[in-house]
């Protein structure tokens, strides 16, 4: 029997799944079979309605070899697993004949632990553990999802937070997960043969396909104990955010709150002394912080230096001291014993990372209205970090509907450590970039308006002639509005100025869980949806719902971001314009994905409306809207109403 060809087990695949066969999606099965051959690494453009997944996941798993997919978001995860999968490996098993198996695994803290379950928390004022469920009130929210976790704990299969529906909060979760460093082990434990996150990383082990996250590929490549199982291929999917996450893991954070906790938990574990210096070191920490002042810390200061030092040797003796401590007054001594060391661990890193004060690392205070001041430790860069952990084992295929920014593949390329595309050199990644399009005809379905006439936003202040230009946009497409906001208070004032203004709802991130913000929004026509960041990139409405998408500003990140701004700072030292490697390409990234609301389905029409005339006069405007979709381009303000209004009566002729 001859091999099947990767166009008859694409369309096998597509026919599964009840999709359409796109060109853009050959040609990307193509390019991932080809870099996979080559070992090579590509960047592949995928515009919505693709079908990259399938694009992908088709020849990966046509090659043989292991597979690890690695995603930003929970919901294409459950996607992957629960429909593309399923459905790709029964089409493609008769033509391979054999039965690729695939298998999803996240880190330890998404996983039921059954030690904690049954024995309970250590608890941080007294020796011994408390039992979790007896201390909180059965008539409380806690208290309910406490029992609901347990009833879920007999039957569940997976032990996975994200099988548990509804969902429970954080605070909830955390009376039954550990941390990898929290855990006793599976060899110590009484419940390790039937451990949740043991038993996923079993199955990890025999898949063919591996569906993790960005966060877990992240520690993985840091921590340098490998949590992955060995694999020859690795896709990174929604790859725009894998350098916001793996920077997210890689930022140390030390709080007044988080050092005392230390300290309690520790106490009744170590000597005298030890406890003391440590309950010392973190009075004077606490001192230091109910000073700072949010912002970067370019040197280190003096009394933060002292603090910080005491600290990492308060922490040092206390890590030596419990090992060689036994209390027999203590309960299950091993999980108190672990939870303490783990505390106490990250304080010590954290600290021992600040003051070794490396020239690579951006140190900064920073101050939170609820949890008080934190001071913070996080990579100028992580493009080395991932040009040696990530591509150089393995082929790499990077996807996203936005990775070309500008028109070309080189910043994006640049932000994972990779030099511009056709670089030759013996150390030298090599790698190609390519754009499959989309099926969606841009120019037709959508229209690009800037609003040039408006004053360019500043800091501070109201911008009153936006909400007046927003105000006339809702108004012109009935509703039908997703408002993208650079800040919650810019989103906040919209809203309570337009409820004000129209006799249209307004939905407002933040009032509501987004879930059911998007539910509500995409149930109503009329219905306007304004809010931040997650809004940006995380709604998929298509139909007349959503026939509006309006950005306040260009998302620049803020001047005083203390990351931000020392990226910009260094590309600046290093001969570069910092401007555009950082705050134009974090700005080009959003607004792409932002824009890419709008355009869901071949039958979506719709504007983007713009409402900072930068974007139509700056000389870094061009780069921006050639990161955009192909929409066709406006800044006539009558043009734009006449075209909602006309959008809004098609649609209500079609009772929508």
């Amino acid at each position: 029997m001859t091999k099947p060809s990767l166009p008859e087990l694409l369309h096998a695949a597509v026919t599964a799944v009840g999709g359409t066969e796109r060109p853009g999606q050959a040609a990307m099965a193509t390019a991932v079979a080809e870099a996979v051959d080559d070992q090579s690494h590509l960047l592949v453009q995928a515009g919505t309605g693709t079908g990259k997944s399938l694009g992908y996941l088709v020849p990966a798993v046509a090659h043989g070899e292991r597979v690890v997919v690695a995603t930003a978001t929970l919901a294409l995860q459950r996607q992957l697993v629960e429909r593309d999968l399923p459905r790709t490996v029964d089409a493609l098993h008769p033509l391979l004949r054999r039965r690729p198996q695939f298998a999803m695994l996240k880190g330890r803290s998404n996983y039921l632990c059954l030690h904690r379950l049954h024995e309970g928390v250590p608890q941080d004022e007294e020796e011994g553990l408390f039992d979790q469920f007896e201390a909180a009130a059965p008539s409380s929210k806690l208290g309910q999802d406490l029992l609901r976790m347990r009833d879920w704990a007999d039957e569940t299969e997976t032990g996975d937070r994200d099988d548990l529906t509804p969902g429970v909060s954080d605070r909830a979760w955390a009376q039954i997960s550990v941390s990898s460093r929290e855990c006793l082990g599976a060899s110590k434990c009484a419940y390790g043969a039937e451990c949740f996150a043991e038993q996923a990383r079993e199955r990890a082990k025999l898949a063919d396909v591996v569906v993790t996250n960005h966060a877990l590929l992240a520690i993985d490549a840091i921590e340098g104990a490998p949590v992955l199982p060995q694999h020859e291929v690795l896709i990174v999917d929604e790859a725009h955010e894998l350098v916001s996450r793996v920077t997210g893991v890689a930022t140390g954070e030390l709080t007044p709150g988080q050092v005392n906790r230390a300290v309690r938990r520790a106490a009744k574990l170590v000597n005298e002394k030890a406890a003391d210096a440590l309950q010392t070191a973190s009075e004077g920490f606490e001192r230091v912080m109910e000073l700072a002042l949010p912002g970067r810390l370019e040197e280190v200061p003096e009394d933060l230096g002292y603090a910080l030092m005491a600290l990492r040797d308060a922490a040092r003796t206390v890590i030596s001291a419990i090992g060689s401590t036994r209390d027999k007054s203590v309960q299950d001594e091993d999980a108190v014993r672990k939870q303490a060391l783990a505390s106490v661990e990250s304080i010590h890193a954290v600290a021992e990372r600040i003051t070794q004060g490396s020239e690579y690392d951006v140190v900064w205070y920073e101050r939170h209205d609820r949890f008080g001041a934190s001071v913070r430790v996080a990579p100028l860069s992580v493009s080395g970090l991932l040009r040696e952990k990530l591509f150089s084992e393995r082929s790499v295929v990077l996807t996203s509907a936005t990775l070309k920014l500008g028109g070309d593949f080189n910043g994006v390329g640049a932000s994972l450590g990779l030099a511009p595309e056709g670089t030759a050199g013996e150390d030298v990644p090599q790698w190609k970039g390519l754009d499959v399009g989309s099926p969606f005809d841009y120019p037709k379905q959508g229209i690009l308006y800037v609003a040039r006439h408006l004053a360019t936003p500043g800091r501070e202040g109201s911008r009153t002639d936006m909400l007046d230009e927003l105000s006339e946009l809702v108004e012109a497409a009935g509703g039908r509005t997703l408002g993208l906001f650079s800040s919650m208070r810019a989103a906040k004032a919209a809203a309570e100025e337009l409820r004000g203004r129209l006799d249209k709802p307004i939905l407002l991130q933040g009032e509501e869980t987004l879930g059911e913000l998007i539910k509500n929004f995409a149930a109503d026509p009329e219905t306007c949806l304004f809010g931040t960041l997650s809004l940006w990139q995380g709604v998929d409405v298509p139909g007349p719902s959503c026939q509006l998408v309006v950005m306040d500003r260009i998302p620049f990140p803020r001047p005083d971001d203390p990351l931000m701004s020392a990226r910009q700072k260094a590309v600046e030292e290093a001969g570069g314009n910092g401007f555009m490697a950082v705050a134009a390409t974090h700005a080009a990234l959003l607004m792409a994905q932002g824009a890419g609301r709008l355009v869901r389905a071949t039958a979506d029409k719709g504007v983007v409306a713009v409402l900072d005339p930068r974007l139509a006069n700056a000389r870094y405007g061009s780069y921006l809207r050639a990161s955009l979709p192909g929409f066709w381009y406006t800044t006539d303000r009558n043009q734009a109403r006449r075209s909602l209004a006309a959008i809004d009566a098609a649609a209500k002729a079609d009772g929508r």
